[in-house]
């Protein structure tokens, strides 16, 4: 039967979208595999890690259905999806798939189905994985792209499908139970084992595994996908000999910017056009990451992290040239985190630092102006597996908030103050405000079921609200960390960043909103908020099924190894 229901889904993501309703099957098993060489068992859609790709066209519904098949006990069991970066509109909330914020998770045995219309016109790069406390880190992840027929910016490539996906990500050798039970003792959060690119990987003293292979014809043009499914790491992308043109950012198509080394942190997308125009070789796809230290795991070796760009008629066998970490000195030119391009050597007193060169949005228009302003303070409490935001750690709840919405909750009185849910009113615009930080963790924060405008970034003293960027995960403080530790250290030697972080977002589209640190062991200690837009608007307009209203007794019924 499982066989079947693989085989059935294979052949459905193959086949072209006839129909605007896309129906997808999803078996949550657990799968020994063994992405840089050593074997474990793994959290997985359809038994593979990536999960399977699920593509769509502008306009379609997604129609998904879960079947919860866990049964390794050194691994959550219960499980819950949230498609990462879609918009949800208010009607369809239930299906948004935050654990105790949305909905409740599924519990083994069962199974759920979402509905998840694509609204909007929204197309893009995005990914689907686990909702549910850190059970992703067990690599329940892979790759949704909902593809546009009337792409303005489609004559910039020639190739654009399955085979131009990147996901990358981080790899543990330990399950998460006793990874979590690590962090709650000791305060540190788990650094991974190795770097992953398309499931592919190698760590100290490994294996050699086959490195994963990029096939590409000269004089081609390519559109590339890049994902970050870590739930830690920082990937700097890039391509010995190659540059990349940025046209796509969260979901936003971008006027489009060359450049050749790209930051990526956790749950951010980036599509890049590529140019095949070198000679007939092997070329480096480099994907060096950084996420604690690295003393901590003496397996970890960043340079490692990496693909092979195989042009045809080239022989099967890796790169002559010497592993790096990409460009560096005067060959750099680097889209970094801060959307900064900075170029040449940066030792801290001539840093050069280019603040008006910003990627931008391919359709430009300003950001409407704040009605409401939030200021966001993340503390972290020493020695403990605990973040705060504005001193409240966030715990979920029994209750989702959803559920609470619909029963009459009308205050932040009626929700836990745990849940450090903020109630919005509808249709209004609402300014976040994050102080500076130098925090060594980037804090990639992240927006369930909407995006922002990004009006000002910790690392620049530049507020934008002509043309900002719209995304759905943002860095919130500068990384000390290398490979790109200059960043902050020139930025911190010039006087910049003094006021922080700012966004702002829309309550037009009412509902509980997740937003939180995607850096999933943060957001596991507490570094989240809801965003409860529109109480009243919510519970005129969302009407679940009965499907949806059974989650939350079956999984409460649950004896706690099998939740």
């Amino acid at each position: 039967m499982k066989l079947l229901a693989s085989t059935v889904l294979a052949v459905l993501l193959a086949l072209p979208a006839f129909s605007d309703t896309i129906p997808i099957t999803l078996d949550i098993v657990n799968a020994d595999g063994a992405p840089d060489g050593f074997n474990r068992s793994m959290v997985t859609a359809n038994g593979t890690y990536p999960g399977p790709l699920i593509t769509a066209t502008k306009g379609d519904t997604l129609v998904v259905t879960v079947n919860n098949l866990l049964d390794d006990p050194t691994m959550r069991r219960s499980t819950s999806l949230d498609f990462d970066g879609l918009f949800v509109n208010t009607p369809d909330s239930f299906n948004e798939g935050s654990s105790f914020v949305t909905t409740c998770p599924v519990a083994p045995n069962a199974s759920y189905t979402y509905t998840i219309p694509l609204v909007d016109g929204q197309a893009g790069t995005f990914w689907y994985h686990s909702q549910l406390s850190v059970q992703y880190v067990d690599v329940l992840r892979g790759a949704l792209v909902v593809y546009d027929p009337e792409d303005p910016l489609k004559d910039l490539y020639d190739v654009d499908d399955e085979t131009t996906i990147w996901q990358v990500g981080d790899w543990w050798h330990n399950t998460t139970l006793p990874l979590l039970a690590g962090y709650v003792a000791t305060g540190i959060v788990p650094v991974s084992d190795s770097g992953t690119f398309n499931g592919v990987g190698r760590f100290n003293g490994g294996p050699e595994v086959p490195f994963f292979v990029v096939n590409v014809v000269q004089g081609t043009r390519y559109r590339f996908r890049i994902i970050n499914t870590s739930a830690r790491n920082v990937f700097t992308m890039s391509i010995d000999s190659h540059n990349m043109t940025i046209i796509e950012t969260d979901g936003t198509p971008t006027s489009p910017m060359t450049v050749n080394s790209i930051d990526m942190l956790a749950g951010q997308r980036h599509s890049v056009v590529v140019e095949a125009n070198q000679p007939v070789a092997n070329y480096w796809i480099n994907a060096p990451y950084v996420g604690g230290d690295p003393t901590r795991n003496l397996n970890q070796n960043a340079t490692l992290s990496r693909a092979i760009l195989r042009y045809q008629g080239a022989p099967e066998e890796d790169p002559s040239s010497p592993m790096s970490l990409g460009p560096a000195g005067a060959e750099l030119n680097a889209l970094v985190e801060a959307n900064l391009r900075v170029r040449g050597i940066c030792p801290v007193t001539i840093c050069m630092i280019v603040l008006n060169d910003q990627i931008q949005p391919l359709v430009a228009s300003p950001a409407p102006e704040a009605d409401i302003n939030i200021t966001l303070n993340l503390v972290v409490t020493a020695g403990k597996a605990q973040w705060n935001v504005n001193n409240v750690s966030y715990l979920p709840p029994d209750v989702p908030t959803l559920v609470k919405i619909l029963d009459g909750a009308n205050s932040t009185e009626d929700f836990n103050v745990t849940e450090n849910t903020f109630v919005l009113p509808a249709n209004k615009i609402v300014q976040v405000i994050f102080p500076p930080s130098v925090d060594d963790e980037a804090h990639p924060f992240h927006l369930h079921g909407n995006n922002f405008w990004l009006i000002k970034s910790n690392s620049s003293d530049e507020i934008n609200t002509e043309n900002p960027i719209k995304r759905d995960v943002r860095l919130l403080s500068c990384n000390f960390i290398a490979p790109r530790q200059y960043q902050c250290i020139s930025l911190k030697v010039a006087g910049v960043g003094s006021t922080g972080t700012i966004m702002r977002f829309s309550t037009a589209n009412p509902g509980p909103w997740f937003f939180h640190c995607h850096i999933f062991w943060h957001f596991q200690a507490g570094l989240a908020t809801v965003m409860a837009s529109g109480l009243d608007e919510t519970r005129e307009t969302v009407k679940p099924t009965q499907a949806w209203t059974d989650l939350c007794p079956a999984y409460d019924a649950l004896p706690a190894d099998l939740q």
